[in-house]
């Protein structure tokens, strides 16, 4: 751990205290009591000084431990509005099966997401379900229109999700019934993500629309030139948006107006996952990139040595490993900092579902019908459940339980 700047290039004296012309001395000149006139002020400048490096030993370790503040929630799709796709709470070793809620000629091609007590999805027949988180029960569905083949996203006690007809919808959480709804110009495959007192959502008639949450109120839209089927990854008052246009939209929130476009070589339905000073994304032409945000430029490449094909699962972050699937049947662990493969789990089916990072382990479908769980440092297959079909869905998880769905019509929870 470095200390910072503070503690070497500020003259203090010769007394045992800081000299700046000897290194040496100033690393250690802060365990040193003067013994020259020993002031009041001295001692307690020492004391301070003290304190200070504490709280960077103690922050920095934490800062090592996990890279964002992790609710015990599943708001949106892939967890937090930075897309990091890491769960806030914990699962067993073996992960037990709690319930099935199954339904007919339907199936669930999106994750799902849980708050407070609930598991809210949407069906490909376009069906919208509330289910009991603990008992798998059914509280309220809605049947619209046309498919739902996004993620849902909840906050303040109320529903977002768009449809395959171009609608995006608000319902209360508790009922089920129709707040309000927009209407955008094409499918909407993205799902919705929250900025102050605004929902967000992308649609393929190639513009990124802010709504007022409570009241459904167009604040800005922004063009982004092509299809934007990602959730947006959020930042202070930025957004980042990875769209089929190949390019990487970085806007602000507050204006709705595009501030810079950094091309990503190919198009993408990822979300972008956001690291410390990165945004992690893959794309369609078979690329796992690193986008260095300060500089505006691709840091690196990753590309399978063996059989690359294309990227449609949306990355896990954590700051020792990335982890992303790929239709190559496999998945990746990748160094953050250089793209250099750490390990490769290989799969009996595709990998289109995003990953989520529990603890020490990542959790994952594929279109093998299999749910898979890894020890996230050595790749090793620690947990399996055989679900049948196929799995496109990301896991959810939330309160002790992982929510999974795939798209023979069943929903899947897991838990002690």
């Amino acid at each position: 751990m470095t200390l910072p700047a503070y503690y070497f290039n500020r003259p203090y004296g010769t007394n045992g205290g800081f000299n700046s012309d000897n290194p040496a001395i100033n690393r250690w000149a802060i365990f040193k009591c003067p013994t020259g006139a020993k002031t009041r002020f001295r001692i307690v400048d020492i004391l301070l000084r003290f304190a200070i490096l504490l709280f960077v030993l103690v922050s920095s370790a934490s800062a090592e431990t996990t890279d964002f503040a992790l609710p015990d929630a599943w708001p949106v799709a892939r967890g937090t509005t930075s897309g990091c796709g890491v769960a806030g709470s914990t699962l067993p070793d073996r992960p037990e099966l709690q319930w099935t809620f199954t339904v007919e000629n339907q199936g669930f091609q999106a994750g799902a997401v849980i708050e407070e007590g609930s598991v809210y999805v949407g069906s490909t027949s376009g069906t919208l379900f509330c289910i009991d988180l603990t008992t798998g029960k059914k509280r309220w569905e809605f049947v619209g229109k046309s498919s739902y083949i996004t993620a849902p996203a909840v906050r303040d006690g109320r529903v977002f999700i768009g449809d395959q007809d171009g609608e995006f919808a608000c319902f209360d959480a508790k009922s089920g019934q129709l707040l309000w709804k927009h209407e955008s110009d094409g499918p909407i495959d993205a799902s919705a993500s929250f900025y102050r007192d605004c929902v967000l959502f992308g649609s393929e008639d190639s513009f990124e629309y802010c709504l007022q949450s409570s009241s459904g109120k167009l604040v800005w839209k922004c063009d982004m030139e092509d299809q934007v089927r990602c959730l947006a990854t959020i930042a202070g008052n930025r957004g980042y948006f990875a769209t089929c246009g190949a390019r990487l939209y970085t806007i602000d929130l507050d204006q709705g107006t595009v501030l810079s476009k950094i091309p990503i070589d190919a198009p993408t339905g990822c979300a972008a996952a956001l690291g410390k000073d990165r945004i992690f994304v893959g794309n369609e032409n078979n690329q796992f990139l690193a986008v260095d945000l300060a500089k505006g430029v691709i840091a690196w490449r990753y590309e399978a040595p063996v059989r690359p094909m294309p990227y449609r699962s949306s990355a896990a972050v954590m700051a020792d490993g990335i982890y992303v699937g790929s239709r190559d049947k496999k998945l990746h662990a990748l160094d953050p900092q250089t793209g250099r493969p750490l390990w490769e789990f290989v799969a009996r089916g595709m990998v289109d579902s995003s990953p989520v990072v529990v603890g020490n382990r990542v959790f994952f479908g594929s279109q093998d019908g299999r749910i898979h769980g890894l020890d996230r440092k050595s790749g090793k297959e620690v947990w399996r459940y055989d679900a049948g079909g196929k799995i496109i869905a990301s896991p959810a998880v939330a309160s002790g339980r992982l929510v999974i769905g795939s798209n023979s019509g069943r929903l899947y929870c897991f838990g002690k």
